[in-house]
C-alpha cells in the first residue's frame, strides 16, 4: 500500500470492543461500505462502538467544551489502532426525545425558515421571526439602569423593552391544556369521613384525609355535593394556609393543587403502577381552547401569505406544503424559498412526505426519526465527513428503499464516507465495499468473514453470501381461518372509515407503504379484543440492574437452585439484596456523580464487576458460581440448566433467535428488534392468544428471517393467531392472508387496497406491494 493509498482508508487494528476478536480492517474512504452479518455478530460494535466512538472521542479531546473539560475524557474503545478518521456524524434509530415542544419542523429547522418567511412577507406584519415562534412568549418591562462608563457614568436612565413572541399565553406553547376529572378525585355523594376522596393513599381514617376533615373549613360528615360554593372552593382549590390539628401546626392546601404537586407534576414513568393508573384516569389533555391546539397566539395566526397562516402551513402534509411553497413568488425572499423547497423535497424523496411539520417528534418511530435526522445533512455542503447509519431501511416498504439508496449514494458522491449497518439485499447491492461479520452471534461472532465487493460476497461461502439471493416461496396451501376479529369504521389518524375482518387462527400480514395507516389500524383497534398480546419494540421498563435473567424470571429459578444446592437463603444470590458487593452495592461499577455534569463509571475493584460479594462467589452450582452463570449466553445456559421453569424459558429465548444474549447483560444494550423478541419469548407461554408483532424482522439477518418464519408457523400451529405489521417480502410470501393498505401515505393512504392470499396479490399485481412481491418471488 502506497502512502497516498494509506490515507484513503480508515485503518482499524486489533478491535476488541464487546465480542470483536482482534479485528483488523481497512475501510475505504469516500465510498459506501455496508456492514452485515447475523444479529449479534459484532457489526454495531465495530461501526458504532469502535469507529464512530473513537472519532467522537478525538473531537471532544481536540475541541473540548467548557463542561467536557470538567467531565474528563470519553473512554477509548478497546482497539490497538485507529487511523485516518474524519469527523463522524452518527444517524441512528434512537427515537427523538419526547420534548413536548419538539416537532418535525423544529427538529429539522424547517419551521425556522417558515417563521422567517412569514416575518418578511406575511400580512399584516406582526414582527420578527420570534413573533411566529411558540417557544417565545411576548413580554415587556421597564426599569432604571445606571451607566457604568462614559460621560454618563453614575447617572440613572429609565429604559423599557418589549419582545413580541408567538407563544400562546394560555397553554404556553404546548397546544394542550390538562383537565382534571374531579369525579375521579372525589365521590360527591359521600362525606370525607365516609371515604369521599378516591385518590390512592387517601383513606378515610388516614392522616392525609384527617388534614381535610379537621381543618374546620367544612363539615367532614356532610356529603361533598351539599357543600356551599365557599366550602367547595376551600376543599378543592384553597391556597396553602397554616392550620392547627391535634396541637400540631400543619399546612392546609386544596385537594387539586395538592394532588397536582404530589402526583401530576412528576415523571409519569417514575410513579408506582397504581398511582400511574390513577393519573391516567384522572387527567385528560385537550386542545387549548385559546389557540385551538396550534400553540401560537392570535397575532401570529393573523398574518397570512395568500390566505395561509403559519399554523395552516405547519399542519399541511409535507407534500402539500412543498406544492404551496412553489406558489410563493416574491423576489425579496427568493433564496429563502429556494432553500425551503429543497428541504421539503428532501422529505418527500426520503419517504417522509406524509408527515406534517407540527407532528410531535416524540411520536415518530425509530425509522422515521432516523430519516428525519438525515434531512439536516442532505443539503449540507460539508465533504469528507463519515456518516454512520444503523439500518436506515427500518420501517420502509420495498417501494421506498430505492429512494433511500439514492440518498445514501448522494451523500457518498459529495465526497463523504458512508458506513451502513444493514441486512437488506437491496442496500447491500449498491455497496462499493461489503464487510461481513460472523460466523454467528455473540461469542461465536466477532470476526471478519468477508470483505470486498458484492460479486465477491455472492461467490463466497459465508452465511450472508449463501442467503443473498435466497427467496422465500409462496405458501403452497394456506391455512383456513377459524373465525375473525371485525374492525368497523376505523378512523384513527388517516384511516378512512375502514371496515375489515382480521382472520383468526392464521398468519396475517398487514402491509403497505410507510405512513399508509398500518399501525393505526392494528394498534388502534385490535387491542380492544381481550386475548390480544401486543409485542412491540418499545423500551422495556426497568432499572440499570434489569437484565434478560431478571426480566424473564430465569434469575428467580437460578437463585432457588443455588440456595437449595448450598443450604442457604436465595437472597444471597441477588446483587440487589444480601449478596451485593458492599463497595458497589451490586452494580459492578462505581458511579461518581459530578453535579450538573456527566457521571463517571469505573469497574468496581472489589468484585471485579460481578456485583457480588466474595462470600457469595464461593457457593457453586455444578461447579459454577452465580457470576459465572449470569455471564453465560442463553445457548450455554440452556445446556447448563436443563430442568425446571428456567429450561422452558431458555428454550423459548433460543426459539426467537436470542441464544447469543448473556443472561446478565443490561436490557439497555438491546436493540429494538431484540427487545421485541425478548417480549415474544415471555408471551409465548399463553395458548390461544392473538399475537400482534410490529416489524419483527427489524435487525434480522437474512438467515434469521427463516428462523422467524418457522417460529410464526409454530405459534399458529399451536392454535394462536398471529398478526404481523411487516414490509419484508419473505414474511408476506409466507402469510396465509394479507391486508394491504394504501394506495399511498398520509392523506393518500388510509384505505384497504387488497385483502386475500399472497398468491392472489401476486397474480393481480394491483398494488405497489403486489408488484414488489411478484418481483421477489420471480413471478
Amino acid at each position: 500500500m502506497t502512502e497516498s493509498d494509506a490515507h484513503d482508508v480508515i485503518r482499524v487494528r486489533g478491535a476488541r470492543e464487546n465480542n470483536l476478536k482482534n479485528v483488523d480492517l481497512d475501510v475505504p474512504k469516500r465510498r459506501l461500505t455496508v456492514f452485515t452479518g447475523v444479529s449479534g455478530s459484532g457489526k454495531s460494535s465495530l461501526v458504532f462502538g469502535t469507529i464512530a466512538a473513537e472519532s467522537q472521542r478525538l473531537i471532544n479531546e481536540t475541541y473540548p467544551t467548557f463542561v467536557q473539560q470538567f467531565m474528563g475524557e470519553l473512554s477509548r474503545p478497546d482497539v490497538d489502532a485507529l487511523e485516518n478518521l474524519s469527523a463522524t456524524i452518527r444517524v441512528d434509530q434512537e427515537r427523538m426525545g419526547a420534548n413536548a415542544r419538539s416537532t418535525v419542523g423544529t427538529a429539522t429547522d424547517v419551521h425556522a425558515m417558515l417563521r422567517v418567511l412569514f416575518s418578511r412577507i406575511g400580512q399584516p406584519h406582526v414582527g420578527s421571526s420570534q413573533a411566529f415562534s411558540f417557544n417565545v412568549p411576548s413580554i415587556s418591562g421597564a426599569g432604571a439602569v445606571t451607566h457604568a462608563t462614559g460621560a454618563k457614568k453614575g447617572q440613572k436612565e429609565r429604559r423599557s423593552f418589549e419582545i413580541t413572541g408567538g407563544m400562546c399565553p394560555e397553554c404556553e406553547g404546548l397546544g394542550q391544556v390538562s383537565d382534571i376529572d374531579l369525579d375521579q378525585l372525589v365521590d360527591k355523594t359521600l362525606s370525607l369521613n365516609a371515604g369521599a376522596i378516591l385518590v390512592p393513599g387517601y383513606t378515610a381514617d388516614g392522616w392525609m384525609v384527617r388534614v381535610f376533615s379537621e381543618s374546620g373549613f367544612f363539615d367532614a360528615d356532610k356529603p361533598i355535593e351539599q357543600f356551599t360554593e365557599q366550602e367547595r372552593n376551600d376543599f378543592l382549590y384553597r391556597e396553602q394556609t397554616k392550620i392547627r390539628i391535634a396541637n400540631t401546626n400543619m399546612t392546609y392546601e386544596g385537594l387539586v393543587p395538592k394532588i397536582t404537586k404530589s402526583m401530576l407534576q412528576k415523571d409519569r414513568d417514575a410513579l408506582q403502577p397504581h398511582i400511574r393508573a390513577f393519573v391516567d384516569r384522572a387527567v385528560t389533555f385537550v386542545a387549548c381552547p385559546a389557540c385551538e391546539g396550534t400553540r401560537l397566539n392570535e397575532g401570529a395566526r393573523s398574518s397570512r401569505i395568500d390566505g395561509v397562516n403559519i399554523t395552516d402551513a405547519a399542519a399541511m402534509q409535507i407534500t402539500d406544503l412543498a406544492a404551496w411553497v412553489r406558489t410563493v413568488d416574491d423576489p425579496s425572499v427568493a433564496p429563502l424559498v429556494q432553500g425551503l423547497r429543497e428541504t421539503l423535497d428532501s422529505f418527500v424523496h426520503i419517504g417522509l412526505g406524509y408527515l406534517s411539520l407540527d407532528r410531535a417528534s416524540g411520536t415518530l418511530s425509530g425509522g422515521e426519526a432516523q430519516r428525519t435526522k438525515m434531512i439536516r445533512h442532505l443539503g449540507s455542503s460539508l465533504s469528507d465527513i463519515t456518516y454512520v447509519f444503523d439500518e436506515p431501511t427500518a420501517g420502509l416498504h420495498p417501494h421506498d428503499i430505492q429512494r433511500m439508496n439514492e440518498t445514501l449514494l448522494q451523500l457518498r458522491d459529495k465526497g463523504n464516507t458512508v458506513l451502513v449497518v444493514e441486512h437488506k439485499p437491496e442496500v447491500i447491492e449498491i455497496a462499493d465495499h461489503v464487510v461481513d461479520l460472523g460466523p454467528r452471534a455473540g461469542r461465536a461472532g466477532g470476526t471478519i468473514q468477508f470483505e470486498g465487493d458484492v460479486a465477491g460476497l455472492r461467490a463466497s461461502d459465508t452465511l450472508t453470501g449463501r442467503f443473498l439471493d435466497h427467496r422465500a416461496q409462496l405458501r403452497e396451501k394456506v391455512r383456513p381461518a377459524t373465525g375473525s376479529m371485525p374492525i368497523r369504521g376505523a378512523t384513527q389518524h388517516n384511516l378512512r372509515g375502514v371496515d375489515v375482518d382480521v382472520p383468526r387462527g392464521v398468519l396475517t400480514v398487514v402491509t403497505g407503504v410507510a405512513g399508509s395507516g398500518k399501525s393505526s389500524l392494528i394498534h388502534g383497534n385490535l387491542p380492544a379484543f381481550d386475548d390480544v398480546v401486543v409485542v412491540d419494540q418499545t423500551a422495556i421498563k426497568g432499572s440499570r440492574r434489569s437484565s434478560p435473567a431478571t426480566y424473564t424470571g430465569i434469575l428467580d429459578a437460578v437463585r432457588a437452585a443455588f440456595a437449595k444446592a448450598n443450604g442457604v437463603k436465595p437472597a444471597l444470590f441477588s446483587a440487589n439484596s444480601e449478596g451485593a458487593c458492599p463497595a458497589c452495592r451490586g452494580l459492578g461499577v462505581i458511579v461518581t456523580q459530578l453535579g450538573f455534569q456527566s457521571t463517571v463509571e469505573t469497574v468496581c475493584e472489589l468484585c471485579a464487576g460481578t456485583g457480588f460479594s466474595d462470600d457469595v462467589l464461593e457457593y457453586t452450582l455444578d461447579g459454577k458460581n452465580i457470576a459465572e452463570v449470569l455471564a453465560m449466553s442463553v445457548d450455554e445456559a440452556a445446556e447448563f440448566l436443563t430442568k425446571g421453569p428456567a429450561a422452558a424459558v431458555l428454550g423459548r429465548l433460543r426459539d426467537v433467535g436470542l441464544g447469543y444474549l448473556t443472561l446478565g447483560q443490561s436490557l439497555s444494550t438491546l436493540s429494538g428488534g431484540e427487545r421485541q423478541r425478548l417480549k415474544l419469548a415471555i408471551s409465548m407461554a399463553k395458548p390461544g392468544a392473538v399475537y400482534v408483532l410490529d416489524e419483527p424482522t427489524t435487525g434480522l439477518h437474512l438467515a434469521d428471517v427463516d428462523t422467524l418464519l418457522r417460529l410464526l408457523d409454530r405459534l399458529v400451529d399451536d392454535g394462536n393467531t398471529v398478526v404481523v405489521i411487516e414490509h419484508h417480502q419473505a414474511v408476506m410470501a409466507h402469510a396465509d392472508w394479507i391486508i394491504d393498505l394504501g394506495p399511498g401515505a398520509g392523506r393518500d393512504g388510509g384505505s384497504i387496497v387488497f385483502e386475500g392470499t399472497p398468491a392472489q396479490l401476486v397474480e393481480q399485481r394491483s398494488t405497489l406491494t403486489g408488484e414488489h412481491l411478484a418481483r421477489y418471488v420471480g413471478a
